[in-house]
């Protein structure tokens, strides 16, 4: 792929100014299209992670800090946690995918601290910068370098593959975290992440599901506890063939997840129905109550870049979010997808 040759430091960003360290709830600045250009390299990238054209919309918009983006986890290749270094989400900035083929997944934006100021929330927003002289910030600059970064090889068949943030984050958060390294757990609570009981929650949990992974290698079945499940103890018990169920639900629809033991009937053994996994996170959300929020048509395959296009379409629930309390607190935050058969329609109250 043919990439744009603009920016002469390809690690300019990571040494231009100190660390912001910033916190839960601190007030941001995005950078202006011209700054940020001078954080990148030539394929769009601040120490491997892409600067998205769906991110230039809040250049020079003051938002909070959602979570500090410490660490993540790997749902590419399942490695476990990851070390992220220097980046935040911030609250209400997710992407809506327009330069991905319309992917609807709506990942929270990783931020690297590069491309924001602290400010004082009460301090009135300067105007917008004018163009620089030397016509680097005439126009869009950026967007066409961003644009072209989208695109990856196409695949054996000329199929169209995508490249987003998502995709590259295992060059983005190369270095693996021991689910030991106690340093993520003091940083948790620091950043303002969660709290204390939130926290030890989840490493107990972690430390649990760690220990029935080792029963089942290493003990008879008659000593595995609940049968050797992870927490949030899951298993599929449709059989091969899994069901299905059509309500044609649509944005603004108010039902309610159904229970646990209803669930486990439309699985198989890999937790699955009709190729769509339920996650031990998401039995948290048995009988709650949200409105649909969207009918999820495709997403992008984070492994490949290859845009996946569901025949039966999931439903997304407004609200609704992976919260890593089963997963040692990541706070990626991922958005989950619910097939109809997971659902009843609730009616509106009075």
């Amino acid at each position: 792929m043919t990439r744009f040759q603009v920016v002469t430091g390809s690690r300019a960003g990571s040494r231009a100014g100190g660390a912001l360290n910033l916190r839960v709830g601190e007030t941001v600045e995005v950078l202006g299209e011209a700054e940020i250009m001078a954080t990148l390299d030539e394929r769009g990238e601040l120490d491997e992670l892409p600067f998205m054209p769906e991110m230039l919309a809040f250049c020079g918009r003051r938002l909070t800090v959602h979570k500090v983006a410490h660490k993540l986890c790997d749902t590419i290749s399942s490695s476990g946690m990851r070390r992220m270094e220097r980046a935040v989400h911030l609250t209400g900035a997710r992407c809506d995918g327009q330069a991905h083929g319309g992917c609807q997944t709506a990942c929270q934006f990783y931020w690297k601290e590069s491309w924001l100021k602290r400010v004082d929330p009460a301090s009135p927003t300067a105007p917008p910068a004018p163009p620089a002289e030397n016509g680097l910030a005439a126009g869009r600059p950026l967007l066409p370098i961003l644009q072209a970064a989208t695109r990856k090889e196409p695949g054996p068949d000329g199929e169209e593959r995508f490249s987003c943030q998502a995709t590259e984050l295992l060059r983005a958060a190369p270095t693996c975290l021991p689910f030991k390294d106690v340093g993520q757990y003091v940083a948790d609570v620091r950043t303002g992440n969660v709290g204390v009981t939130w926290m030890l929650r989840s490493f107990l949990v972690g430390l649990f599901n760690r220990f029935q992974q080792a029963s089942r290698r290493v003990l008879p079945r008659w000593l595995w506890i609940r049968g050797g499940l992870r927490w949030g103890f899951v298993r599929g018990e449709a059989g091969p063939t899994t069901p299905t169920l059509t309500l044609d639900l649509r944005p603004g629809e108010l039902v309610r997840v159904k229970s646990k033991e209803e669930i486990l009937k439309t699985l198989n053994d890999g937790l699955l129905n009709r190729g769509m996994g339920f996650e031990e996170e998401m039995s948290r959300y048995c009988g709650h109550v949200a409105r649909v929020s969207a009918r999820v048509e495709r997403c992008l395959d984070e492994k490949t870049g290859r845009m996946l296009r569901m025949k039966n379409p999931c439903i997304v629930l407004e609200g609704v979010v992976c919260a890593g309390a089963y997963n040692v607190s990541c706070p990626r935050e991922f958005v989950p997808f619910w097939r109809e058969i997971w659902l009843e329609r609730v009616e509106e109250p009075r």
